[in-house]
């Protein structure tokens, strides 16, 4: 698979992240066949094309740490859209993961999360 083919992918994968879900940059890797990506995952974040109103905000990393603050305009603007979204944090400022990590099932592909 090439690199286009893998950031179409990865864009497909975000677009399907329910509102009040988050997946982790590592879980996106792995559902776009590049488990050992998800640095690849935040460069398509950050370069992702406007016009595919992608929910990039619903992407956060293994820990639920919220997105470097030159993204989004900082990390107060995520949180808030996450908020919004009744994403809910743990008091360390982390999102509560346990609650609201996004899980696709087995569908056509065959894709099932480890």
């Amino acid at each position: 698979m090439n690199h286009a083919d893998v950031y179409k992918r990865i864009y497909t994968l975000v677009a399907e992240i329910p509102a009040g879900r988050v997946a982790t940059y590592g879980q996106i890797a792995w559902m776009a066949g590049k488990p050992d990506a998800p640095r690849m995952v935040g460069y398509a974040m950050s370069h992702a094309p406007a016009e595919r109103d992608l929910p990039c905000h619903r992407v956060v990393n293994r820990l639920g740490e919220l997105a470097p603050p030159y993204a989004f305009g900082g990390g107060e603007i995520q949180r808030a859209m996450l908020e919004g979204e009744g994403v809910p944090f743990l008091e360390n400022g982390r999102i509560d993961l346990k609650r609201c990590l996004w899980r696709l099932s087995a569908g056509e592909d065959g894709l099932e999360e480890p």
